[in-house]
């Protein structure tokens, strides 16, 4: 799969990637680069995004958590979506997502 970068300057959140979960194996992997001073959250959904009447209920990575330096991390099973939060300051987190699969 092609590479899928979301970024996000300043608090707030990127827009998500939609995980395709029915994959096998499901892998992704992921690597956030910060520039400037930001704290950042890898997140994710078992929601369906594409679901106008859901609002999805975003759940932290357990790893890669109110951070401010870069990082990697992965997703051995499915989730839905994933996104980027930044939950204070005015740099850049720029997550740089990998999803492997057949």
């Amino acid at each position: 799969m092609i590479p899928v970068i979301l970024s996000q300057t300043g608090t707030g959140s990127s827009r998500p990637f939609q995980a395709d979960y029915w994959f096998t194996p499901f892998n992704v992997g992921f690597g956030c680069v910060v520039s400037g001073t930001v704290t950042y959250t890898v997140q994710h959904t078992f929601d369906d995004i594409q679901n106008p009447n859901i609002t999805p209920t975003w759940f932290n990575h357990p790893t890669v958590a109110s951070l401010s330096a870069n990082q990697d991390g992965n997703y051995a099973f499915q989730v839905a979506a994933i996104r980027l939060n930044v939950s204070a300051g005015s740099g850049t987190a720029t997550l740089t997502i990998i999803q492997s699969g057949d």
